[in-house]
């Protein structure tokens, strides 16, 4: 009888005290890149949802790196336990920022994304390669945000979707700071924890040999597949797979 109270008394206060179960499954965290917004991650959370995870996408301003970073870091702290942490193309940039130094997130996931260094402006490895056909498709505005020309929209970046898609997507783009390719974090997650890395192998917005880089300079466990830049679009599948196998081997047995 005894051992029976104390069990419940224990179990009382692991819940007073909101610890998970060794178990339990970590919350995946999405953060979208430029020209799109959380709403482009929903074929990947309907997946994600279906396996039981919790699933929080971030709204980023794309006004310029700290802001999305600190935006993306509220999200990280108003969960209750462990995070996944998953960036697509500039929001790898984003959480390699958000994730340093913070022992909340078990895991990054990187799709064809960028993943700049500590102090490295996030345009500097790109520069060192060729300029994938995106860079001659941008159109800046006159606050010096840019957009992508919608007569070229389907092609510089989503080329394997159907063009009835990419009409709708290249008219409801979400516009980035130019800004942003200048600017870098203080420090960058990937150095100090596990990540995961799925290379478009024909992107036309981030030129792939980058994403390659990227992915070997972190010692990512690496995988490539046919698609364009927006992956979590024509292949959720394949996104969804590699953020589950990603969160399964962080979660504590």
């Amino acid at each position: 009888m005894r051992n029976t109270i104390v069990a419940i008394l224990a179990l009382a206060v692991v819940n007073m005290l909101g610890a998970q179960p060794r178990d339990a499954k970590p919350t995946i965290v999405l953060v979208h890149g430029a020209f799109a917004d959380a709403s482009g991650w929903s074929d990947v959370i309907d997946r994600l949802q279906k396996r039981g995870y919790n699933v929080v996408a971030v709204q980023n301003p794309l006004s310029d790196l700290a802001t999305d970073v600190a935006t993306t870091k509220r999200l990280i702290d108003a969960q209750p336990g462990d995070v996944v942490l998953v960036g697509h193309s500039y929001g790898g940039a984003v959480i390699s920022g958000a994730s340093a130094g913070d022992s909340k997130v078990k895991a990054l996931v990187y799709i064809s994304a960028f993943a700049p260094d500590a102090d490295e402006p996030v345009g500097a490895i790109g520069a060192k390669f060729p300029a994938p056909p995106l860079n001659k498709a941008l159109v800046p505005d006159a606050a010096g945000f840019a957009y992508i020309d919608t007569a070229k929209f389907h092609g510089v970046f989503a080329a394997d979707l159907p063009v009835a898609k990419t009409r709708i997507m290249a008219v409801t783009q979400k516009p980035l700071s130019t800004r942003v390719f200048e600017q870098s974090n203080s420090g960058a997650g990937w150095k100090t924890i596990r990540s995961w890395f799925l290379i478009a192998k024909q992107d036309q917005a981030i030129n792939p040999d980058v994403e390659r880089f990227y992915a070997r300079r972190a010692k990512s466990e690496t995988r490539e597949v046919e698609s364009s830049h927006v992956s979590f679009l024509s292949h959720p599948d394949v996104v969804a797979k590699l953020i589950i196998d990603a969160a399964v081997t962080v979660t504590p047995k």
